[in-house]
């Protein structure tokens, strides 16, 4: 018997999106005053009209812009790798037999248990080698492909595609590749989607590789955030401001991409 959800369920939703929003009007509310708005004994609940103008202090204190167009071709380019390549060798382990597959599969899903502070200081050697320090190479190679991204795409692919469509590809003369992009890729489809959305948000938040191998006059938009606060007076207006900035790229792309992210997820919830 269907039962629509009662008052408890409601409240509980609400608060929880409260919390949520909680940390984004807090930036938002403190990037909107003056720079003394902390030292008030009860802070103000209601935004201020100094946000534009704290905002324009943070463009004209680091580069602002390019540290965003730096994130944004870092994040899709990173995504769209991951994406492509996660399927790739996610069909390969769930389709095709070959010689070695589970052990290798095994060996892929235990560098996850690695931390990737282990790999920093000879990842950082490459890259000095190859002459990519302080180039946004230096954050897109390493990063375009993961072992969590394989996985993913395995186990869902596993079940997605049927064994015989494969085999009636083959049947009608596609080549490997082929079957690949003409069956694996369509069935594909949701999965990849929340794949390229969780990674895309993964690569723009990051901080510690950027901080490692780029300079401060080529940063990503996190390390520029952290520019704003390295003098010895930390300006949290200025610093707030900034952040409710460089969480709007985010806010359009899950406005734009929520709905089949939902989707995505229900559909694999109840595959199978």
């Amino acid at each position: 018997m269907n039962r629509r959800p009662g008052l408890l369920v409601y409240g509980l939703l609400t608060a929880f999106l409260l919390g949520s929003c909680a940390p984004l009007y807090w930036s938002f509310l403190v990037g909107s005053h003056s720079r003394d708005v902390l030292t008030k004994r009860v802070p103000p609940l209601i935004p201020g009209g100094h946000f534009w103008e704290n905002a324009q202090r943070a463009f004209d204190a680091v580069p602002f812009w390019k540290a965003m167009g730096n994130s944004l071709i870092v994040s899709g380019t990173v995504a769209t790798s991951v994406v492509f390549f996660s399927t790739l060798a996610g069909f390969a382990f769930a389709k095709l037999a070959f010689k070695g597959r589970t052990p290798l599969l095994v060996f892929v899903v235990a560098t996850l248990a690695v931390p990737t502070q282990l790999g920093i200081i000879p990842l950082f050697i490459v890259m000095a080698k190859l002459g990519w320090v302080g180039s946004l190479w230096a954050l897109i190679v390493p990063g375009m492909v993961t072992a969590f991204g394989v996985f993913f795409m395995r186990q869902y692919l596993v079940d997605a595609i049927p064994d015989e469509l494969i085999d009636a590809a083959r049947v009608d003369g596609c080549s490997l590749f082929r079957t690949f992009w003409n069956v694996a890729v369509p069935a594909a489809r949701p999965a990849a989607g929340i794949l390229w959305l969780f990674t895309f948000m993964a690569t723009w938040t990051d901080f510690f590789w950027p901080l490692v191998v780029l300079p401060a006059s080529n940063p990503t938009i996190q390390i520029a955030l952290q520019q704003l606060q390295s003098g010895y007076y930390v300006d949290y207006s200025l610093v707030l401001a900034g952040a409710t900035l460089s969480t709007v790229p985010l806010l359009v792309l899950f406005v734009l991409t929520g709905r089949q992210m939902v989707a995505g997820i229900m559909q694999g919830a109840v595959k199978g």
